[in-house]
């Protein structure tokens, strides 16, 4: 096939690095955005997510005439849907996968659809979405064949490759990792196969659209209980009075063993999601995995459980002050190190928590961001610099394990008391 025009769908975290790699490999590509001041900002030539590397791709992409942004979708050989794929609330379910973005952005491309396109779900998805895709683009247009009643002959090619990159990482792991791609029949994977040969340096490995699917559900499943296992150990080692991080370092000794570093909790748009688009297919299977998901997910609680220990242990020995006098700063918002994605982030959802419930000052220490969230509850914090915070803080609480916060600890107050969820401090 010849993919002389490509559109992708979502001009996010993943979506924006894929339109910039695809371009720099000089085909034109259309990103496709609802957010206006994303499409004005990568038509500068600008980006509006943090991600090393991609702003020089995109700037020259776009000074070379290679990538432009719209809201609206144009026809293209070649679609690439990288949308949202959040959960709702549905008979007391709080975990149920939300299709909607996948819905509209079918619905968008729909109209411009012509003989000989592929259609791509890149979204992580449940089981089965890349077929309900399908099912909403043929309602949309009756008057072309598709995969699940034509089969080869279809019109339009269908298939589903999940992206499989760390953030932080994107621009070089989109090119080097494999990818695997899960056609709706077996030209449909051929023809997936022969886009991401475009940009893509890794083996392409073809599968079914369900397997292809639940690959990505596995891969970061698999990392989620790994995880969890690490968190619990953590609390049964402060339970009883022993060093995770040396008991870890000791065990992962064993030339079978490889034990995880515990945090605050999972977060990010893979491992923190993944495993319940699994648990929400098969709820009475999934026991393992479900399990996970809870003890992870209940990891930031203890950490705030801990929080409020230590502060009651500031004030004990500082009998003078009470809760208002004690100022606690949090080092770190973002879900994983080096990075400002602050989805699903475990050390957000404890500082707010910290912010809502502490009567005192909370300092917020993060040097990927420039400003914090909009929300009221906000309001009663502060953005600050490390080394104020440093002076000022009674309770520290390392809550990401950023490059900027390595060695802190050679500035704490002699006075205050630390919380450190990630190991930054670790065994001596």
């Amino acid at each position: 096939m010849n993919f002389n025009t490509i559109s992708v769908i979502g001009l996010g975290y993943i979506g924006l690095p894929t339109a910039a790699v695809i371009a720099s490999r000089r085909k034109e590509v259309i990103g496709v955005d609802i957010n206006q001041h994303a499409v004005d900002t990568i038509n500068r030539g600008d980006i509006h997510i943090v991600e090393p590397e991609l702003d020089m791709i995109v700037h020259a992409a776009v000074k070379e005439g290679y990538l432009r942004a719209t809201i609206k979708p144009e026809a293209a050989d070649a679609f690439l849907i990288a949308v949202p794929t959040p959960f709702k609330a549905e008979n007391g379910n709080d975990h149920v996968p939300d299709l909607t973005y996948i819905k509209a952005a079918s619905q968008a491309i729909a109209p411009v659809l012509k003989q000989g396109d592929l259609v791509i779900l890149e979204s992580t998805s449940p089981v089965g979405a890349t077929e309900q895709m399908a099912a909403w683009l043929a309602e949309a247009r009756p008057d072309l064949t598709f995969p699940q009643t034509h089969g080869e002959d279809s019109d339009i090619r269908i298939a589903h490759c999940p992206e499989r990159v760390l953030p932080g990482h994107v621009v070089r792991e989109l090119v080097e990792n494999d990818r695997v791609i899960g056609g709706m029949t077996a030209k449909c994977s051929e023809a997936a196969t022969e886009l991401y040969r475009i940009f893509v340096e890794g083996e392409c490995i073809t599968t079914t659209a369900r397997t292809a699917e639940m690959a990505k559900l596995t891969e970061n499943s698999f990392r989620d209980v790994n995880i969890a296992f690490a968190n619990e150990l953590s609390i049964i080692c402060d339970k009883l009075d022993i060093n995770v991080w040396e008991l870890i370092r000791l065990a992962n000794r064993h030339p079978r063993v490889d034990i995880l570093q515990p945090g605050p909790g999972v977060g990010g748009h893979c491992i923190a999601v993944d495993p319940w688009f699994i648990v929400s297919e098969t709820p009475d299977e999934a026991r393992l995995i479900r399990t996970a998901r809870g003890v992870n997910d209940a990891k930031p609680q203890w950490v705030i459980d801990k929080v409020n220990e230590v502060v009651g242990k500031f004030l004990s020995v500082n009998s003078a002050k009470t809760a208002k006098d004690v100022t606690i700063a949090c080092f770190g918002l973002a879900f994983k190190p080096d990075i400002d994605d602050l989805r699903e982030s475990p050390a957000l959802r404890i500082t707010e928590h910290i912010v809502a419930q502490h009567p005192g000052k909370v300092l917020v220490v993060e040097p990927n961001i420039e400003k914090l969230p909009k929300e009221k509850l906000w309001e009663s914090s502060m953005l600050v610099r490390q080394e104020y915070a440093l002076d000022k803080a009674d309770v520290n609480v390392i809550l990401v394990r950023h490059r900027d916060f390595l060695g802190i600890e050679k500035h704490f107050r002699s006075d205050c008391i630390t919380v450190d969820a990630v190991g930054l401090l670790k065994a001596k």
